[in-house]
């Protein structure tokens, strides 16, 4: 454990109850690498701003970031600074390429190997990806996605009033809007989001146009374990129902958002939805037991112990209950 803590107008840490070097500042970005095994901070001395890890301090400069991060495998260590009219990421005490602006959300890909960020150029924003620098728009949307496997790459964009997904380095269609939620596969192959052209929204998975509906909530959009199976929550004439490669399910008169999971082999389907003053667990198309709530705490409310059994928590007269549920294959 570690935290900030001040003594005699000076600043210093406390990792594990022992006392760092005193600062006239510390920042309110303390992290743990995700290994447990580093720590990082920001830290100021009169008037330069630097970044400590593990007790070493980085260069100076004359200001640095809000945001701080570790790689996934905790073997790099990345911020943003600011130093007299430009802004840039260091990674590793490498200093990138200097810019008007840079956007904090620093992202690294799943095996650490690759790593991207937004930065500002005059009047246009652009991503730099494995150290090379994207195709500039006017907007470049807040998600940076890597494939589970690292291997892929995609962003969203604007540009003249028209948004469009960039999916490794080539434009998609381009529409009058576009969802904040970006999905691969778990295979790395198959890639979906939402769209809106008009005003309808639909899924773009794989290329393809689905079914254009009033509203499709992007975060229920998720692809199956096993890659084979998109689905999401869509709404038409103020009914809502879940769409299944494209086949319209049961409507509701709410799904709950985020519920929507699959089972670990990808053969069964579940989500929260109600109808009338109930709220009930969907498998398929089995409605389960009626309740006056169950527990939404989005992705992962709904929890499978193996492939064919889950289990969920649901309130009933004021009590609450887990609810373990086992799925009859036949």
């Amino acid at each position: 454990m570690f935290y900030s803590a001040r003594k005699e107008k000076k600043f210093f840490v406390v990792v594990d109850e022992q006392e760092g070097k005193y600062y006239d500042g510390i920042g309110s970005n303390l992290i743990f690498s995700p290994d447990s095994r580093h720590v990082a901070y920001g830290a100021q001395a009169e008037n330069k701003q630097f970044v400590v890890v593990d007790g070493k301090e980085g260069k100076q400069y004359d200001g640095i970031g809000a945001m701080i991060a570790f790689s996934p495998d905790s073997k790099n260590v990345v911020y943003g600074v600011e130093s007299a009219k430009n802004r840039f990421v260091v990674i590793n005490e490498k200093e990138e390429k200097h810019y008007d602006a840079v956007r904090p959300g620093f992202v690294f890909s799943p095996d650490s190997r690759r790593f991207a960020y937004v930065a500002q150029k005059g009047n246009k924003w652009f991503v730099i990806a494995d150290g090379q620098e994207g195709k500039p728009y006017d907007v470049v949307g807040a998600a940076l996605i890597f494939s589970p496997d690292s291997k892929r790459f995609a962003y969203m964009v604007q540009s003249e009033n028209k948004r469009f997904a960039v999916i490794d380095g080539k434009e998609e269609k381009h529409y009058d809007n576009i969802g904040a939620v970006f999905v691969f596969s778990q295979d790395s192959r198959r890639a979906a989001y939402v769209a809106k052209s008009g005003n309808k929204w639909f899924v773009v998975a794989d290329g393809k146009e689905g079914k254009p509906y009033d509203v499709v909530a992007n975060s229920t959009l998720v692809f199956s374990s096993d890659s084979m199976h998109v689905a999401y929550g869509a709404q038409s004439d103020n009914k809502r129902f879940i769409v299944l490669d494209g086949k319209e399910g049961e409507k509701y008169n709410l799904i709950g958002n985020g519920s929507l999971v699959f089972s670990p082999d990808g053969k069964h389907m579940t989500y929260i939805a109600q109808s009338g003053s109930k709220q009930f667990v969907v498998v398929g198309e089995k409605e389960e037991s009626k309740y006056d709530s169950v527990m939404n705490f989005g992705r992962g409310c709904i929890i499978f112990d193996s492939t064919s059994n889950f289990h969920y928590l649901a309130l009933r007269d004021k009590t609450i209950y887990m609810v373990e549920v086992k799925i009859n294959n036949n």
